[in-house]
């Protein structure tokens, strides 16, 4: 299979990150892209989950009830009752 250049554009705090990474494993950062790229054909998209962080539904119901001052527990003057809340 025939190789052509391809020139891309990062952070170069980012390279040098991944090279010394790849390199620790025996990778060169042409062999890691050409991996990158052919999981991403082989997947038909990109090879890894791609999403906003944002939390799930039980996460962002503790915090509503946080930020509402509902269902909040403590503080907690001393272990034993902080086990008595929790064993509650």
């Amino acid at each position: 299979m025939a190789k052509v250049a391809t020139s891309i554009s990062i952070d170069a705090d980012v390279k040098e990150k991944a090279v010394r990474l790849l390199n620790e494993m025996g990778l060169d950062l042409s062999t890691a892209v050409g991996i990158f790229l052919r999981q991403t054909i082989r997947e038909n998209g990109l090879p890894f989950d791609v999403s906003l962080n944002v939390p799930n539904s039980s996460t962002k119901a503790a915090l509503d009830n946080s930020i509402n001052n509902v269902d909040i527990h403590g503080p907690f003057d001393s272990i034993a009752a902080l086990m008595e809340d929790l064993n509650a």
